[in-house]
């Protein structure tokens, strides 16, 4: 690795606007955003993928290996990543740093503590369910109502046995429990509001709109009625500033944020896009999940309301996802169906398509023909990575095509909302389920109805929707594989996020604190007597 100030200042950062962590990570101060306002903008790149499999199709690695490829063909491009979380990376998961020849570095620190982005998140949401609580107990002269509270706990780790707990703001269990729970901190609210701020004005003003609960009258209860959101965005004050870091071939990256892919917006932070945008030709960022996930919350949730113009979507694939959604009979067809129908909700979006179908070593040259085949015949452009064995130089020929797209395209802007904010709750849901998860039509529970009705009520239901559902189908019933046809997707709750600016829909079961598998990742793991991280022998 090379120092992060010698790397600052080859791509025009000034010393005097980084905090160091060590010689390798350093935060960047959001005076360079003020600096470089009459600074032209790069090309923003959005990486997405086919519905994903457990095994992983490597967006990351793709969004590293991209920039690296954009860098060898004489453009300046700088990736934009999410920060790992502690609970994916200890259980099933892993880490969040991509992997062979296309990594950023240093991989072990980013996996681990960071520069302590995500505990700065976990500390204000905890204080804010603290003083949540301490209202109650002190006379609850806000009248919030212990049954409807909205603001759990969080912990960065994945403990199955927090999912539910009962808790009395008294200290006794005995008198006056109620329910409460927690979740991952990446999934706290405050963790997306960090992503959506762009000064620290707005992220004080954000955090005081976030809803905590409904008094007896039903009425929404805000942190900016406890008069906390002062104290919560001092606990973040470095946090909101963007890491910066090195690839394997020491070009800088961006890590930044980390909110949950399903109840938020799911990709880093917008002041770390707006920063590499006027430090490069090319921004890669790369967005949670699949195109009817990520890049359709990227368009809703972060592109409209920040005036962003992506130029280009990658949709990763793999033939080991397409197999796995096809099975051993049918072969690659339900695969390819899934494919297809995420470059089409790619091509509703707006967005301008390139495939990156992700090699494997043990990948046969025959299937990948197939593949090349089936995709030239759609006239679909599409390109074979080998970022992963072969870093940049394995991604040149995807670095081309989208070179090709964006010099295509000149600089017109295609991308568009498939709802506007003049659209009932209803339409902009539907709008969704149908057009891009193919869905013949949404149903309401009791609980759901009840919420919108309450969100009228209260005038919330103008904002933008964020449809929660699982990420292994394009239908909220994670068995249904490939294309599935003919369901109907089922609201089952919605709750405000005020504070980030959407309304999270829960479709299906979401869990937002994982479990731990059978062999957690964290039994692997060793310290040696260098110091260094090591996996076990045996």
């Amino acid at each position: 690795m090379k120092p992060i100030s010698e790397i600052a200042k080859n791509w025009g950062v000034k010393e005097e606007e980084l905090k160091c962590f060590g010689p390798y990570m350093a935060k960047v101060s959001l005076n360079l955003l003020k600096r470089l306002k009459n600074s032209p903008e790069g090309n923003l790149i959005i990486i997405s993928a086919m519905t994903p499999t457990n095994q992983g199709e490597g967006k990351t690695t793709t969004t590293i290996g991209l920039a690296q490829a954009l860098n060898r063909l004489g453009k300046k491009a700088i990736p934009t990543l999410r920060e790992p979380s502690l609970g994916p990376f200890m259980g099933l998961k892993g880490g969040a740093t991509g992997g062979g020849a296309a990594e950023v570095l240093p991989k072990d620190e980013i996996n681990l503590h960071f520069t302590g982005d995500i505990h700065a998140v976990g500390a204000a949401h905890n204080l804010l369910a603290a003083l949540v609580d301490n209202s109650i107990y002190r006379g609850n002269n806000l009248k919030l109502n212990p049954e409807r509270l909205f603001w759990p706990r969080v912990i960065d780790t994945s403990d199955r046995g927090l999912r539910e707990i009962l808790l009395s703001s008294s200290g006794k269990i005995a008198q006056n429990p109620y329910k409460t729970s927690f979740e991952i901190t990446a999934a706290s609210e405050i963790m997306a509001v960090l992503c959506l701020s762009e000064n620290f004005s707005e992220l004080k003003r954000k955090i005081g709109e976030i809803i905590v609960g409904l008094d007896f009258s039903e009425k929404p209860v805000r942190v900016k009625d406890l008069g906390a959101e002062g104290a919560l965005s001092l606990l973040l004050k470095d946090a909101l500033m963007p890491n910066l870091v090195q690839t394997s071939e020491f070009g800088p990256a961006f890590i930044h944020g980390g909110p949950f892919a399903n109840i938020a917006h799911g990709c880093n932070s917008i002041l770390a896009i707006k920063m590499a945008l006027k430090l490069a030709d090319f921004v890669v960022t790369e967005t949670g999940f699949a195109v009817d996930l990520g890049a359709e919350k990227f368009i809703h949730l972060v592109s409209s309301p920040f005036n962003l113009s992506p130029r280009a979507l990658v949709i990763v694939a793999s033939l080991r996802a397409l197999k796995m959604h096809g099975g051993e009979k049918a072969g690659f067809k339900l695969g390819l169906d899934n494919l297809s129908k995420q470059i089409e909700n790619g091509e509703k979006l707006g967005f301008r398509v390139v495939v990156a179908l992700n090699r494997f070593k043990e990948d046969l040259p025959q299937e990948i023909k197939y593949v090349e085949d089936f995709f030239a015949k759609k006239q679909i452009s599409l390109a074979v990575s080998e970022v992963w064995q072969k870093g940049g130089r394995g991604g040149e020929d995807l670095a081309k095509k989208i070179l090709e797209v964006v010099n295509r395209s000149g600089g017109n802007k295609t991308f568009k909302g498939l709802y506007t904010h003049n659209n009932s709750f209803k339409e902009k849901v539907e709008a969704i389920a149908v057009e891009i998860y193919g869905a013949s039509g949404v149903g309401y529970s009791e609980e759901a109805e009840k919420d919108i009705a309450f969100l009228k009520k209260n005038k919330l239901d103008q904002m933008p929707v964020c449809l929660a559902k699982t990420h292994k189908s394009l239908s909220d019933n994670p068995n249904l594989l490939g294309r599935p046809k003919g369901f109907k997707i089922k609201v089952e709750k919605i709750k405000p996020a005020a504070g980030a600016g959407f309304l999270v829909v829960y479709c299906g079961k979401i869990l937002t604190l994982p479990g731990l598998p059978l062999y957690p990742r964290a039994m692997r793991m060793d310290l040696g007597d260098d110091g260094e991280i090591k996996e076990k022998n045996g």
